[in-house]
């Protein structure tokens, strides 16, 4: 049981006091004292330490500022106390508790500095990182015995098929989502036949791969993060590399490959998902059967747009498994930074996902499949 520090006050004649310090002055219990020590504004004469059961460096320090401040007499003090107050006598300093707060006209180019010195080193930290995996993948291309394949199974595993559940039932709501507020616009135009279209092309094209990336950075790629970083943390990565393994080659191609792998299958599922709740909703909500429905969709979606879902699927996986693993390798210094370089590694991949979407959107209508 934690033994808090405490004190007693005997007060004299002359109007000065002694007090009497009690308990354990360590660091853990010596709070609630400290703060009522800096309150006292009575002379003190005397402080007595013949109750104190333990003492560290920062009791021993609390003791004798209340001493120096109130120029009284340290009495009863074990050799272990006299010690430490004898060893902290010359760390006195004058400077404030917190440093004063430069003006806001110094504050703001400093702060924009650090930014840009951030995102510098960022950039040379991710052309590192690529570089490493890039010699990895080729030493794994001419040995394709390094290649770890139960790690990959296992990792295809986890990105994929644990994550049919999730994302089968969130694309199965937007499929419905769609549908009906294409439905209620097209309806005003006598037209809604064509939310057959409108749901095809769309989940196919665009919000099946789209919403199964964003969905995939928020559940794989903050794993990988958060895994990577905690082996950082707790020395395994350095382990691996005094033993002869690469980590590269054991933790992040097994992820990348199981991303990149994974990503237009679970795409296709997901437009498909999609599709099929449009068509649960036109057959309730539009009197247009389910089959109907569903056969239609074959006429109306062309090909490439079935093509354009698929190219951009594997892009962004591996964008989702770099910013993981990158992230998760970046740790250093303690459990805190794994919680800040998970979330740093989910905005990333969300942000560059939806990035390149806009690139491919502008670079396939360029080519004639808009």
């Amino acid at each position: 049981m934690r033994e808090w520090a405490d004190f007693t006050t005997d007060a004299k004649e002359g109007g000065a006091s002694t007090i009497a310090l009690t308990g354990a002055l360590t660091v853990s219990c010596i709070g609630p004292l400290d703060r009522r020590l800096r309150a006292l504004d009575q002379p003190i004469d005397k402080i007595d330490l013949s109750g104190v059961s333990a003492i560290d460096t920062v009791g021993a320090w609390t003791a004798w500022r209340t001493a120096r401040d109130h120029d009284a007499e340290i009495v009863g003090a074990s050799d272990q106390a006299e010690r430490l107050i004898a060893a902290i006598k010359d760390s006195n300093s004058t400077a404030d508790i917190a440093p004063p707060r430069a003006e806001i006209i110094e504050r703001v180019p400093a702060a924009v500095g650090d930014l840009v010195i951030g995102w510098g080193e960022g950039t040379v930290g991710v052309v590192g990182f690529l570089g490493a995996l890039m010699v990895s993948a080729g030493h794994t291309i001419k040995k394709p015995s390094k290649l770890r394949v139960k790690a990959l199974i296992r990792q295809i595993e986890l990105v994929g098929v644990s994550a049919l559940g999730i994302i089968g039932l969130m694309c199965f709501l937007v499929g419905i989502v769609i549908a009906q507020q294409g439905a209620v616009q097209l309806q005003q135009f006598g037209a809604e036949f064509y939310t057959i279209n409108l749901t095809g092309r769309l989940a196919m094209r665009e919000l099946g791969v789209l919403m199964t990336a964003i969905m995939v950075a928020g559940r794989s790629g903050s794993a990988f993060a958060a895994q990577l970083g905690t082996m950082k943390l707790t020395e395994e990565v350095d382990a691996m590399r005094t033993i002869g393994v690469s980590p590269v080659e054991a933790l992040i191609i097994p992820r990348v490959l199981a991303a990149v792998l994974m990503m237009p299958l679970l795409g296709f599922y997901a437009a498909v998902m999609a599709i099929i709740g449009g068509a649960f909703l036109a057959n309730f909500a539009l009197d247009i059967p389910f089959f109907t429905f569903l056969s239609r969709i074959q006429e109306v979606v062309p090909m490439h747009d079935v093509w354009v879902g698929m190219i951009k699927a594997p892009f962004f996986g591996l964008i989702i498994a770099l910013a993981g693993c990158y992230q998760g390798m970046q740790v250093k210094a303690n459990a805190e930074e794994v919680g800040i370089r998970t979330t740093m590694a989910v905005v990333q991949a969300i942000f560059m996902v939806i990035v390149l979407d806009a690139f491919f959107a502008i670079f396939f209508t360029k080519v004639g499949w808009g």
